[in-house]
C-alpha cells in the first residue's frame, strides 16, 4: 500500500483498480453481509427478475471504491467519511470492474472524490465520496 499524502493531492489527481467478479466474491461477500437474496445465487430465480440472471451484489462495487481509497488515493491512513451512491447497471460474475476515483476538491483535510465502477464502456456506479487526506509523517527526532 502507499499513500498520497495531504499536502501532494490535486484536483484531477486520479487512481484506478480492476477486478474480475468471481463465482467466490459473491459467495464470499454473501456471507459476511448475510445478504443470500436469490438474485444473487439462484440464476432460475434471477432470470424472472428485471436483471433477467444473477448479479453480484451493488455493495460489492462499494467495497471496490473503499479499497481504492485505503490503498491508492489517498490510500494507507485515508478515512472514508461518506459517499453518496447511485447504481447504474448491474455487474455479473465474471464482469472485470474497473474503479476509478479522482480528486474533485480538496479543502483542509477533506477530500471530495468523483468515482465510477465500469465494465467496459458501461458504467455500472457512479459516486461522490467524502474522505480524510492522511498527513505526511513528522520525521523522527523532529518536532
Amino acid at each position: 500500500m502507499t499513500s498520497v499524502y495531504l499536502d501532494e493531492l490535486v484536483p484531477g489527481m486520479s487512481a484506478s483498480t480492476e477486478h474480475t467478479v468471481t463465482e467466490r466474491d459473491v459467495q464470499l461477500f454473501g456471507e459476511a453481509t448475510g445478504d443470500m437474496n436469490p438474485v444473487h445465487f439462484d440464476e432460475e430465480y434471477a432470470r424472472k427478475t428485471v436483471f433477467r440472471g444473477r448479479v453480484a451484489h451493488g455493495a460489492l462495487s462499494i467495497g471496490f471504491i473503499s479499497a481504492l481509497i485505503g490503498t491508492k488515493l489517498p490510500g494507507d491512513g485515508a478515512i472514508f467519511l461518506s459517499a453518496s451512491i447511485v447504481f447504474k447497471t448491474p455487474v455479473r460474475i465474471g464482469d472485470t470492474v474497473v474503479t476509478t476515483a479522482t480528486v474533485r476538491e480538496v479543502n483542509g483535510r477533506a477530500v471530495v472524490l468523483d468515482c465510477v465502477c465500469k465494465v467496459d464502456d458501461r458504467l455500472v456506479l457512479e459516486s461522490e465520496a467524502h474522505v480524510l487526506a492522511p498527513r505526511r509523517p513528522v520525521a523522527a527526532g523532529k518536532d
